[in-house]
């Protein structure tokens, strides 16, 4: 790769200054008129189709395959307290999550592209996504509006903090999980607390609820069949001794196969009616799917373990437990063969994790990510099958 150590500097410049102008989910103005500079002066071809995006083409000298690279660009409602010189000046909005990395990263992979394209037959896609952390996000979009037309493959990389440095993990089916969230509304009768008769309690009812929902993993699905389901909110009441008359539920879901999410949902749907008839209380029940699982190729997730191999050695590559964690490059997943991988960036200095205030990446990993990303590339140019 050429010149690494200044194609290493030029993308922390760019890392930096990014990380310095965050900006939020279907907010990302400045960062793509920033991509779109970038981009344009490297010699690429840009267009937008969201008005959030930047989508930039090189097509090569010789025909052949298109293949695609996918970068997200939003940022998070945190405020960063790194004391790092380069910190957010945007008061309540971090890069905590390594976008502000991702694309430094692909912005490496496209100068050398540029700066090979004579070498090379066919195209190179380069999707700067918006709004990953929200739902539904900036890959949904995408793909609604044609961005993996005519594309045969796509590669994304996550710099990731559970790994250590210097290491990849890749898996050949489940990297990441499917996201679903549910809101139960229980519509109960308020009366007062020492006259519990004549009333019907809907903190009671949501108890009972909340107890046989989380019996649905180990008893409602296959030992075998990976799921969580957690609640992350409860209210009711206003008053220490007023039964009040609603409550108000929501959570999360979390599969790795639609068809458990199918069983989740239907079970779910049951346990809700069925305590509320038995109490006297009615309801409202919605449960809304997000991003899909994430599912690896296993011919694209082979070339990506072997390129990693030749960069950073066969003990610094494995295969990784999946993660419960949601990525909407998922949606990619399921139009075309892709590929999704982590590269780490953990370390005894880098305690603290995606979306801390205090999160940081390691900046020695992006030429790494680079060099890799461009490799695989390179390798599912001339790959005859995918």
């Amino acid at each position: 790769m050429q010149s690494s150590d200044v194609l290493e500097k030029w993308m922390i410049k760019h890392r930096r200054h990014l990380h310095q102008y965050p900006e939020l989910s279907h907010q990302e103005k400045e960062t793509t008129a920033y991509i779109h500079n970038v981009m344009t002066e490297l010699g690429y071809t840009c267009e937008s189709l969201t008005g959030k995006d930047v989508i930039a083409t090189l097509p090569l000298k010789k025909p052949g395959k298109t293949i695609a690279i996918r970068a997200d660009m939003d940022a998070l409602p945190i405020q960063e307290e790194t004391n790092l010189p380069f910190a957010s000046k945007k008061e309540g909005i971090m890069h905590a999550c390594g976008h502000d990395g991702h694309m430094a990263m692909v912005l490496g992979v496209a100068k050398y592209f540029q700066d090979h394209a004579e070498e090379l037959a066919g195209n190179i896609k380069f999707i700067f996504q918006h709004a990953e952390e929200v739902s539904p996000g900036g890959a949904k979009q995408l793909v609604e509006r044609g961005v993996l037309e005519n594309v045969d493959a796509i590669v994304g990389a996550h710099l990731w903090q559970p790994v250590d440095s210097g290491k990849i993990t890749v898996r050949d089916d489940y990297m990441m999980a499917g996201v679903s969230e549910f809101e139960i509304t229980i519509q109960g009768h308020g009366g007062h607390g020492s006259m519990p008769e004549t009333t019907v309690d809907p903190i009671l009812v949501g108890a009972q609820i909340i107890t046989q929902i989380h019996t649905i993993v180990s008893r409602s699905l296959k030992p075998t069949d990976a799921a969580v389901i957690s609640f992350g909110e409860l209210q009711s009441g206003s008053n220490y001794n007023i039964i009040p008359d609603k409550a108000h539920l929501s959570g999360t879901v979390r599969y790795f196969k639609e068809t458990v999410c199918d069983k989740i949902e239907e079970r779910m749907t049951s346990i809700i009616e069925g305590t509320c008839r038995a109490f006297g209380a009615s309801y409202a029940f919605t449960f809304n799917r997000g991003e899909p699982p994430l599912s690896n190729n296993p011919t694209l997730a082979s070339i990506v373990r072997n390129e990693a191999i030749e960069v950073v050695g066969e003990e610094n590559v494995y295969t990784n437990e999946p993660t419960l964690g949601g990525e909407d490059f998922a949606y990619y997943t399921k139009e075309i063969p892709a590929v999704y991988f982590f590269i780490g960036i953990g370390s005894e200095e880098r305690v603290y994790g995606h979306h801390h205030p205090k999160f940081d990446i390691d900046e020695s990993m992006l030429i790494t990510g680079c060099t890799i990303i461009s490799n695989v590339a390179k390798k599912l140019l001339n790959e005859e099958d995918l």
